[in-house]
């Protein structure tokens, strides 16, 4: 076995290491309890997360709990889930990260799941499409919000600002794929970095998380490297090729026994695509989920994507979780010889299986190296130039929303080498821009929150349902 290669000597790594004292047992009631409040999107769940971790139980202090969420930045996939995943694994080894990452997800994929069904048996009825038409108008207000939130932390200069306007304009009026633009972002972000380029390398990262900060030294698991946190080379061969072949046989199998075409290997291979570029979160890549689920396969109609982010927005764990219900419609609608519910059962489970798979990777394969990369300025920088072009992005979704919200007929525009959807102006639908406005006023001018917005708008378009008719 190759010998483990100390980062405990490491600049300003401290070697004293202490017996945390914090059971397993104890561990899994918490991760329990953190993934049941695991609400409000990555910031809400990040925000949970310090307060009981950090401010409450002190297990982790505040830097480190930093520099773990900022590597789990770096990767693809939910940062709050993998930051759980992290955590875990410091404290407990594999077990602790395997524990705590499935319980971050599991209360989310039983809603998700159960919401499917009845989204699917009972979708046409008026009770249900009225409730859905008041999700949407929320979903917007908060998408448009987020806009916002992440680019007051991101556009720190007109750099970044011109980056996020390239990301917004290539997908938009070119069509560019969306794992193109993020490696763009990525790579330019790291040569900046690398040249020492002041627009790429000041104030990157996160600030402070929460109220309370509280040093590493005064936390149960101190300030030393535990020393299953030191990079292995037969670690890191050995859970590659664990994880690997978790996320990767499911789908050659898929592939072998029915070949291309089929729902459920369009699935794996499209959801395993996305498991490797979902940079910036589950806003971001949820514009290129919604038009490739509906324009390439199929699967979905234009509204559907925004009652399944609606669901996402409702329910404890990722917003990512939304693919579950892509995947769950993609398979119940082609079914084949299969009944319709149990299709799209296995295709909603398949679809969480090989968006969450590579998240325990990333972790497990990198986090015994995340101490050599805290001083890194271009990985630092990538993770920025990342972030700023994830602005764009959201806008970018926001837009692709909105007009589908909004307006009930788009028609395409050619001119100057592009194509756009453009709105059909008397085809606007009235009541859903006035509640659109309504949940953007409440959202902007008076702060309330989330749930509560959510909660609003459902009743309003049942409010709106029962008047009109529909109910």
């Amino acid at each position: 076995m190759a010998s483990p290669v100390s980062i405990a000597s490491a600049p300003n790594q401290p070697t004293d290491i202490r017996d945390h004292g914090i059971s397993f047992a104890e561990a899994v009631r918490v991760w329990a309890r953190v993934a049941a409040l695991s609400f409000g999107g990555p910031a809400g769940q990040i925000a949970v997360m310090h307060r009981i971790l950090v401010e409450e139980k002190r297990w982790i202090g505040e830097t480190r709990f930093l520099h773990a969420l900022n590597y789990c930045m770096l990767l693809p996939g939910p940062e709050a889930q993998q930051l759980a995943v992290y955590i875990g694994w410091l404290l407990h080894k594999a077990k602790g990260g395997l524990v705590a990452g499935v319980l971050f997800v599991l209360p989310g994929a039983i809603a998700i799941m159960a919401l499917s069904w009845i989204y699917a048996i009972f979708g046409n009825v008026g009770a249900v499409q009225a409730l859905f038409f008041g999700l949407k108008a929320a979903v917007l207000a908060i998408v448009l919000e987020a806009v916002l939130r992440i680019g007051r932390r991101a556009l720190k200069n007109n750099v970044m600002v011109g980056l996020a306007a390239a990301a917004f304009i290539a997908l938009f009026f070119f069509h560019v794929p969306f794992p193109l633009v993020i490696l763009a972002a990525g790579v330019i972000g790291f040569v900046g970095g690398r040249a020492g380029w002041a627009s790429f390398v000041s104030g990157n990262g996160h600030g402070k998380v929460g109220g309370k900060q509280v040093a590493d030294a005064d936390t149960a698991l101190g300030e030393g490297v535990p020393a299953h946190a030191r990079p292995s080379v037969s670690w890191s061969l050995k859970i590659a090729g664990v994880f690997l072949a978790l996320w990767l046989v499911p789908v050659v199998g898929l592939l072998a026994m029915f070949g291309q075409g089929n729902v459920f290997t369009d699935i794996a291979i499209f959801f395993s695509k996305m498991a490797m570029v979902t940079f910036g979160g589950a806003y971001a890549v949820l514009a290129y989920v919604a038009q490739q689920g509906v324009e390439h396969y199929g699967w979905l109609k234009p509204g559907e994507m925004l009652d399944g982010l609606g669901m996402a927005e409702t329910t404890p764990g990722p917003l990512i979780m939304v693919t579950q219900f892509v995947g769950f419609m993609g398979a119940y609608r082609a079914h084949g010889s299969l009944n319709p519910l149990l299709a799209g059962t296995l295709g909603g489970l398949l679809t969480t299986w090989v968006t969450f798979v590579p998240c325990f990777l990333w972790i497990f394969l990198g986090a015994p190296f995340m101490e050599t990369m805290r001083s890194n300025k271009a990985l630092s920088a990538a993770l920025s130039t990342i972030t700023a072009a994830v602005v764009g992005v959201i806008l970018n979704l926001a837009i692709w929303f909105a007009l589908h919200v909004l307006f009930q007929e788009l028609r395409e525009v050619h001119g100057f080498g592009v194509t756009v959807d453009v709105p059909v102006l008397s085809s606007v639908n009235m009541p859903s821009l006035v509640l659109t406005l309504g949940a953007l006023v409440a959202v902007f001018r008076f702060k309330i929150g989330m749930l509560t917005v959510l909660a609003g708008c459902s009743i309003l378009g049942l409010l709106y349902g029962v008047a009109s008719g529909s109910i």
